[in-house]
């Protein structure tokens, strides 16, 4: 996906922000809109239809992950945070609520760029492709394989939901609760345990050295990502 003529919204209360965001966004080609609120928000999304947000959490109206709620109801939009809060919490609610990343101000505009270009690659993918590739790791979703170096691997059940629900959502951090709540459903959005020791067998049975990992990326109190590349 090119970056011309993408629209971007930035949402953050902070003039200095918005203005620092729109230079480095506007000299990569992109289209940049402005709000300074989560009102502003909601309406700038259903009237500019951007290609992406960046979002700030503390507005002065709505919170930003009560906007990403909102936005979620009724658009796919990637939505990256870029707030001054860092806790495992507030990262936690704002995936939980939709978000596609998180960039904890203070940043470098080299790694928010490259942060929306994933996002933005994401999104433009073909939605449903049956086949996922990182390195020599292959996951057929139609077939339900998976191989490491053209060999392929047996996983239980619960190890394989596991694979697929981080292929779905590839590049993307998963949260622990999304990870729980997918593969064994409501209720045991808490059992981090039996989360931990099926996300160490599977890493035992697809990683070259599971203490350090290629494809499964923790993200440290959060959840987990899967490597595209």
């Amino acid at each position: 996906m090119s970056d011309n003529n993408l629209r971007v919204l930035i949402v953050d209360d902070e003039q200095a922000i918005r203005r620092f965001l729109r230079v480095a966004l506007a000299s990569q080609g992109y289209t940049v809109f402005e709000a300074a609120s989560g009102a502003d928000a909601l309406g700038d999304t259903s009237a500019c239809r951007p290609d992406l947000i960046v979002l700030d959490l503390g507005l002065p109206d709505i919170d930003g992950v009560e906007v990403t709620r909102l936005l979620r109801q009724w658009t796919q939009v990637p939505i990256v945070i870029l707030s001054v809060r860092g806790s495992e919490s507030d990262k936690i609610a704002a995936l939980d609520a939709g978000a596609d990343d998180y960039v904890t101000k203070p940043f470098s505009a080299g790694e928010l760029l490259a942060r929306l270009r994933a996002a933005l690659r994401r999104a433009s993918q073909p939605k449903g492709e049956p086949v996922f590739t990182s390195g020599d790791l292959t996951v057929d979703l139609s077939r339900r394989t998976v191989t490491v170096e053209n060999r392929e691997v047996q996983l239980t059940p619960t190890e394989y939901d596991l694979l697929r629900v981080l292929v779905t959502q590839a590049g993307k951090v998963v949260t622990h609760h999304q990870l729980l709540r997918a593969v064994w459903g409501t209720g045991y959005e808490h059992e981090f345990h039996m989360l931990h020791v099926n996300i160490s067998n599977l890493r035992h049975k697809i990683e070259h050295e599971p203490a350090r990992p290629r494809f499964i990326i923790t993200e440290p109190g959060v959840g987990y990502r899967l490597r595209t590349n």
